[in-house]
């Protein structure tokens, strides 16, 4: 398990994980979103290539559109 901390939460997810699989693991495939690691942008060209292991912080920003 990789324990991971996604927004101030503390979650674990099954090894292996990268930030590609963690979109679809939330529920947020096909969504505009952003998402950093441990302080930097991960860039959407790398979410697929991106591992991450336990301890990691991220930052997941969900765009909302409205007006």
């Amino acid at each position: 398990m990789i324990e991971l901390v996604i927004n101030g939460e503390s979650r674990s997810f099954p090894a292996p994980l990268t930030v590609a699989r963690l979109i679809e693991t939330l529920d947020l495939a096909g969504k505009r979103i952003a998402i950093e690691k441990n302080g930097e942008i991960v860039p959407r060209s790398q979410h697929a290539g991106t591992p991450l292991a336990s301890g990691d912080r991220l930052e997941v920003v969900v765009a909302v559109g409205g007006g």
